[in-house]
């Protein structure tokens, strides 16, 4: 009896070896999230990687807040509700300009951090310059065309817009652990029809990524360099890669200096224009903007702030919408030109997502609360009107 335990627990380790020497990377990525816990994992985690190369142009001139009439008292609290949210930095900027900035835990503008799904912004606009480039024919053409394993397939109806706004109706995968991700995504079975389910999920920007790649012909990351980062003068930033040469992460992974997202930040409100160079064209942001038909408080991987969650304060400007990932916040308020980022780990369960960005657009001089605009309608100023 003793001899046959021994060999049945020899079998279960030879066939463990076997197992894990078949995907090595997977089995240390699960022991890395096993050990740390999924929402604070080592930057090692994120390996391998990939560059993508920016062009390291210097940061946006900085100007005291008053000369962009924003009320410093207001950008003082703002701060510090940031700090008791555990933040790693808030940076305001208006028309370009730097006007406040606070740093904890050792960072500073050139921190680089990983940004979360961040990241998928930057693959939303590089979608954009792809269709322009016309690598890609056009926002609703169907990935079937772009991806040969699609070709034939049912799944290939799913179009490069349903990507971008997360309503593939693809099934889910754990693609935080996994290689070859391309692969697994292809073998999803369709749970939904395509833009009839809205669902927050890695497959669709991961994907999305793939596609890129495929119709232009290049690296995503060199796409992305090429068509985006570099042109707006970014540092060099860091893509996770499923394995060594392999697929891009862009869910999660994306590393990239804090202060770079300003960048990004300036490009969305001047509608794809970067310092005068015309890096988009006009008409992309506001496509981006247009609401997901089976979840109007999202565009393309961006929150618009004309709803507010549950438990938070409404946005003070109805134009308000954000980039969003893990702790990360880049608030974006395109009639003010004010862009407000907030980089850190998970808040705390008392966060409310309204009071950043409500303490710095109500300390504009400038600011005019929407019911006292002219055409305002007087029910709301005037109760029982």
């Amino acid at each position: 009896m003793k001899t046959l335990i021994k060999w049945t627990a020899l079998a279960v380790v030879v066939a463990a070896v076997l197992v894990i020497a078949r995907e090595p990377l997977y089995w240390l990525r699960r022991l890395t999230v096993a050990a740390h816990g999924s929402g604070d994992l080592p930057q090692s985690f994120y390996t391998p990687r990939v560059v993508v190369q920016g062009s390291n142009q210097p940061p946006a001139p900085r100007e005291p807040p008053g000369t962009e009439q924003l009320d410093a008292a207001a950008l003082k609290t703002a701060a510090e509700y940031a700090e008791k949210q555990q933040s790693r930095a808030l940076i305001v900027t208006r028309h370009g300009y730097i006007v406040f900035e606070k740093y904890w835990q050792g960072s500073n503008l050139d921190t680089v951090v990983e940004s979360s799904g961040l990241g998928r912004v930057v693959a939303a606009l590089a979608t954009c310059s792809a269709i322009t480039d016309r690598k890609i024919g056009w926002p609703d053409e169907p990935i079937g065309y772009l991806v040969p394993a699609l070709s034939k397939d049912k799944r290939g109806e799913i179009t490069v817009r349903n990507l971008l706004q997360m309503s593939s109706g693809l099934g889910s995968s754990a693609s935080l652990y996994s290689t070859n991700i391309i692969n697994r995504y292809l073998n999803l079975p369709s749970e939904a029809p395509p833009g009839q389910r809205w669902l927050d999920q890695g497959v669709d920007p991961d994907l999305l990524a793939y596609v890129i790649q495929t119709a232009t012909g290049q690296p995503y990351a060199d796409y992305l360099s090429q068509a985006i980062w570099r042109r707006i003068g970014a540092g060099n930033a860091w893509i996770w890669l499923d394995s060594p040469g392999g697929d891009a992460h862009v869910d999660t992974g994306f590393f990239a200096r804090q202060g770079d997202w300003l960048r990004v930040a300036q490009l969305l409100l001047q509608n794809g224009n970067y310092e005068g160079d015309e890096v988009l064209l006009p008409r992309w942001v506001p496509e981006l903007l247009q609401p997901v038909k089976s979840n109007p408080n999202y565009g393309s991987y961006l929150r618009l702030g004309t709803h507010a969650a549950p438990g938070m304060s409404p946005y003070a400007s109805s134009d308000v919408f954000v980039v969003e990932g893990g702790g990360n916040r880049l608030w974006l308020v395109p009639s003010l030109q004010i862009a407000i980022l907030r980089t850190g780990g998970q808040f705390a369960s008392d966060w409310d997502d309204g009071r950043i960005p409500n303490l710095v657009i109500r300390g504009a001089r400038d600011f005019v609360p929407e019911a006292a605009r002219p055409g305002a309608d007087i029910r709301q100023l005037v109760p029982n009107h």
